[in-house]
């Protein structure tokens, strides 16, 4: 039997089918596509359980799941973990934060590991190597970056980032805008993750999220990108309760 694991967002979802702890199966896309590529997983596997990271309104989903027949494990503040969570107010710390600090948990025990989902926020989520979870930093992402430009001023544009470079002196409005917002987001991370290894010896440091590719090749500093480090987490903590 392998566990599906999904990753609900507001518009997006993905699946990730596990056997052993190994990912045997990934797929992502919109919602209105979701229900139908669950019916076709539930034709192509045995699934002992449905785990669900949401992040955005999962009401709908999960009483589509349950009505499959399907078991169903929601990720929540009442989850039992496989990390001591040092967060002062655990029950306002995000789904999706915990399921990656339970990847990092996974991947790296007893490691310092600076976890950066680059996504709609950027988050960034600390294990030391006692296996506590420290807490982290949230800012905006690289498109919220760009929209709230657009949206809080009378004259900038919105436009998207252009997969190419992006020189620090912007010559027109258009680079102007990409260099702020692209440049001054690598600097953050380039910045922070400088700190952490300043304070926390042998640091690891994971990149992941739907910006994380794009951002990964700019950094200075050394990391790990994997695109699919929430839906292992998920799945190590579904592995965790089972067990």
């Amino acid at each position: 039997m392998v566990n599906l694991t999904v990753d609900l967002g507001n518009t997006r979802i993905k699946y990730g089918i596990f056997e052993d702890s190994v990912l045997k199966m990934f797929w992502a896309g919109g919602l209105k596509e979701a229900t139908a590529k669950l019916l076709e997983l539930e034709h192509a596997f045995e699934i002992a359980v449905v785990a669900i990271c949401a992040t955005g309104n999962s009401q709908d989903f999960v009483t589509f799941v349950k009505n499959r027949g399907l078991s169903v494990e929601v990720l929540s503040a009442q989850t039992a973990l496989p990390f001591q969570n040092g967060y002062e107010t655990p029950q306002t710390l995000g789904v999706d934060r915990i399921a990656l600090v339970a990847g990092a948990q996974k991947k790296y025990p007893d490691s310092n590991v600076l976890v950066i989902d680059a996504g709609t926020c950027v988050t960034y989520d600390f294990k030391d190597s006692k296996n506590v979870y420290r807490g982290g930093a949230i800012s905006p992402g690289l498109q919220m970056r760009f929209k709230a430009m657009h949206e809080f001023t009378a004259a900038l544009p919105y436009i998207e980032v252009d997969d190419e470079a992006v020189e620090v002196i912007g010559v027109n409005t258009k680079t102007a805008l990409q260099s702020g917002a692209v440049n001054g987001l690598v600097a953050e991370i380039d910045g922070l993750i400088d700190w952490y290894k300043k304070n926390y010896s042998e640091l690891t440091i994971i990149l992941t999220g739907g910006d994380g590719q794009f951002l990964s090749s700019r950094l200075k500093n050394g990391i790990f990108a994997n695109s699919n480090f929430l839906l292992e987490g998920l799945n190590y903590i579904t592995e965790f309760n089972r067990n």
